[in-house]
């Protein structure tokens, strides 16, 4: 397998599964400005979409969208318990939890990644992120360590990933313990230390 990736976006969180399912797999960036990749692809033959994650599958074909791509690492690899069964609740809360991270935490911290934000839309999207982010701490309010409970899932890495932009952004984790504590948890994975690493966010 292969993942398309650019350093510390949403595909860390494919990356740092990968490693936690512990199979053999390759890397390549991708500048999605330029639509070229690592070794000079057209990224658009790749995925016309034009952003990553892609994982490139070892039949040749190519999955994208982060929530699709997790769910099947996790689905081809039951061993590691990183889903529940589908079917399940569980399971359900699961999908509730990827598709909120992917489709309102991950969509609000985008005007700060613009360069035509202007300083009254970055201010809305803080207010945005925030209220999110309360969402977030409420689920964690509890003693349970993670999402669905005292167990690593999917949802943690991705949920790990998009929250951590608080703080390049200056929005920071200050206000929200749990989180603050959720991602110090998981930062200390080998996992997770092993793919910042390797992305080059770490030393």
């Amino acid at each position: 397998m292969k993942l398309y990736y650019k350093p510390g976006a949403c595909p860390l969180a494919t990356h740092i599964i990968l490693k936690e399912i512990g199979k053999d797999f390759e890397i390549e960036s991708v500048d999605t400005d330029k639509q070229v990749t690592g070794s000079g692809a057209d990224f658009t033959k790749i995925n016309p979409k034009g952003y990553v994650p892609v994982l490139q599958l070892d039949n040749g074909e190519y999955l994208t969208e982060g929530a699709a791509i997790l769910q099947f690492l996790a689905d081809q690899n039951p061993a590691s318990e990183l889903a529940p069964k589908n079917g399940t609740l569980q399971r359900a809360r699961l999908q509730e939890h990827l598709n909120y991270i992917s489709g309102e935490l991950h969509k609000a911290f985008g005007p700060f990644f613009s360069s035509t934000s202007s300083d009254e839309e970055k201010q809305k999207a803080k207010i945005n992120v925030e209220n999110k982010l309360n969402y977030f701490e409420s689920i964690l309010s509890g003693e349970q360590k993670y999402l669905l409970g005292d167990k690593f899932s999917i949802a943690d890495a991705s949920f790990f990933v998009i929250s951590s932009w608080a703080l390049p952004t200056g929005i920071g984790l200050s206000k929200w313990p749990k989180i603050a504590a959720f991602s110090k948890r998981v930062a200390n994975r080998a996992s997770v230390q092993s793919a910042m690493r390797v992305e080059g966010l770490i030393d």
